[in-house]
């Protein structure tokens, strides 16, 4: 029922030397092809002034594909929250898609964010269609940070975990740059559930099509590991990232959590060994137990791995230490290297978190890792994130990025997952710019599945081929020219050779002359409104302005401002002609008054109309 494997990064461990060492252990469900379980999901939607436009409007498209991906049998609900919690289709079986997608298309963006409302009436629809035998599951999508009903991470993340040991998984989804990855993660951790950055408004629809073909796949739960050690062995580190805790018996517990159809779980396992003999050294023994699909119920398995290293001369250890490289256990590498790197940052330590990574650059390197484009490619992130982080200029989307890419290589095995980013590099505004390619070869940067890729456009050249390329200077839409390429050992991709340049045709609009976000161009003074509403201007997308709508406040009308980063509670100086109960409005600037705890809306004012999301 379970398979499994382990790999040491030293195929034989050199004699009489105390040494630390990485394994690489594999655990898959081996069952016979079955029917894919039912879902009993609930999505759980921001529908904030944050959201509203473009964002809302993929969000809700993706919410639609998968309604058209569930089956008859599987159970949805569909829960929106901005400041109040709306159910936009209670828990039901999925027979009329026609309906279900309608129901959704009407959504419209509103208020503030109350996360944990929309969040916890998720759970009551799951729990209320709760059985055993499904996939209960709650996807939670959000933009922002919650800013009302329950806001401390704490207490979401303890409830999470809660959650699930009552049966209920969730998952989150961070869309765009302002919501909080911490908590996010800390929830999915918590629940056993999965994270996703969704870092461009238009991959929505696949990063919930990812989790949708996950949640099929899903053929065991709560994977449990405890590592029983041998004398002269202790744990360093464990490099995947599950939720270590001790036992009764004093020895270390590792859950995993679920198992996928065709995708190994890893857990990477860091420790020091005393000084051995030559022969076979026992290295720990490990137990494990999963509740694992059988003849298409659930059943219990568990099972026992003894972990055996072997151990030969120096000589023999440095041949084979060279030899056998293992690729996923270098991933898991490059992830904790990451997550320790960021953790350095944060104490306000950037050097050691720049050295930390430029140390494993360098490692890799020497281990001829370089060859292997996948890691050729961490190689270009370790080094453009080392730089951020000695220029202390990481910023929230690096710092997205770099959680994003630790998250998913530290919990799955799925290539679609690890290394995704797509935030340009500031040098590519700064570089020369060229109008003729002669000689040299184009590149064109486009995004791929999430990640910036580099492809060849000449075609002297293999066009199927990747290259590797420096990441500080991607930039979705860049052309370039370089001298010349050479191609790997292995023939699978490109390298870059000499100089680079951005390339132009000759009258084109350099699309990257400019930083990305223009100078505010808005005034100071408080805005002025006409004899009333029906008179603004109006638009549908909010751009560099600050999202406001009008609420109720008792006896009367007050404008509030809904985007993430203000608080949601303060009063406006805002136009009183042009206020009508529950109107959003796009305004140039939002400044704070001489009070210090109310605003005043500058520059003009337009009404927001919803677009169009029926097409």
């Amino acid at each position: 029922m379970m398979k499994t494997s382990y790999d040491f990064d030293q195929a034989i461990l050199p004699a009489g030397h105390a040494l630390k060492t990485n394994i690489l252990l594999r655990f898959r469900a081996d069952i016979a092809q079955s029917p894919r379980r039912q879902l009993n999901l609930s999505l759980v939607i921001d529908r904030s002034g944050s959201m509203a436009g473009a964002p809302l409007h993929h969000a809700l498209k993706a919410a639609e594909s998968v309604v058209e991906q569930l089956q008859p049998a599987d159970v949805l609900s569909v829960v929106v929250y901005d400041d109040e919690v709306d159910t936009v289709i209670s828990p039901q079986p999925v027979t009329d898609k026609a309906t279900l997608k309608n129901s959704i298309r009407k959504v419209r963006a509103g208020g503030i964010t109350n996360l944990s409302g929309g969040w916890l009436k998720g759970c009551e629809y799951v729990k209320a269609q709760l059985n055993s035998q499904k996939i209960n599951r709650v996807l939670l999508l959000t933009d922002g940070h919650a800013n009302m009903g329950i806001q401390d991470p704490k207490i979401l993340t303890a409830t999470s975990a809660q959650k699930a040991e009552a049966g209920i998984t969730t998952t989150t989804l961070g869309f765009g740059q302002g919501f909080n990855e911490d908590l996010l993660i800390g929830m999915a951790r918590a629940a056993n559930g999965n994270f996703y950055f969704i870092q461009s408004i238009d991959e929505a629809t696949e990063v919930f099509g990812i989790e949708l073909d996950s949640l099929r796949a899903v053929v065991g739960q709560n994977l449990q590991v405890t590592i029983e050690l041998a004398d002269g062995v202790s744990l360093v580190d464990t490099l995947s990232l599950a939720k270590v805790s001790q036992n009764n018996a004093g020895q270390t517990a590792i859950a995993l959590g679920e198992l996928y159809e065709g995708e190994d779980k890893l857990l990477g396992l860091s420790v020091a060994i005393a000084a051995a003999e030559i022969g076979d050294l026992p290295v720990m023994k490990l137990h494990y137990t999963a509740d694992v699909v059988q003849n298409d119920v659930i059943a219990s398995v568990s099972g026992t791995v003894d972990v055996v290293a072997k151990v030969g001369t120096v000589e023999e250890a440095a041949l084979a230490s060279t030899s056998r490289i293992i690729i996923e256990l270098s991933r898991l590498t490059i992830a904790k290297a990451k997550e320790t790197a960021l953790d350095l940052a944060e104490q306000g330590k950037h050097e050691q978190g720049e050295q930390t990574l430029r140390s494993l650059v360098q490692q890799l390197r020497e281990r001829g890792l370089h060859e292997n484009f996948e890691i050729a490619e961490e190689i270009e992130q370790l080094e453009y994130f080392a730089s951020r982080i000695a220029q202390k200029a990481l910023g929230n989307a690096g710092r997205k990025e770099l959680r994003d890419q630790t998250y998913q290589t530290m919990t799955r095995n799925r290539s679609d997952l690890a290394g995704r980013g797509v935030t340009a590099g500031d040098e590519v505004y700064a570089m020369s710019v060229v109008n003729e390619i002669g000689s040299g070869v184009e590149l064109s940067c486009v995004r791929e599945g999430g990640k910036l890729r580099v492809k060849v456009i000449s075609q002297a050249h293999d066009t199927t081929k990747n290259v590797q390329f420096p990441r500080a200077i991607r930039a979705e839409g860049a052309r370039y020219v370089v001298e010349k390429l050479e191609i790997s050992n292995d023939g699978t991709f490109y390298r870059v050779v000499g100089k680079i340049n951005r390339f132009a045709q000759p009258g084109e609009t350099d699309i990257f002359i400019a930083p990305r976000r223009s100078p505010s161009t808005s005034t100071s003074k408080a805005a002025k409104g006409p004899a009333s509403a029906a008179d603004l201007p109006t638009t549908d997308t909010i751009a560099d302005g600050v999202l406001v709508q009008c609420v109720k406040d008792g006896s009367k009308l007050r404008a509030r401002v809904v985007a993430d980063g203000y608080e949601p509670d303060w009063n406006m100086r805002f136009p009183r002609s042009v206020r009508e109960e529950g109107m959003l409005y796009v305004v140039d600037e939002i400044k704070t008054a001489p009070d210090g705890k109310s605003y005043i809306a500058c520059g003009e004012i337009k009404r927001f109309v919803q677009p169009n999301i029926t097409s």
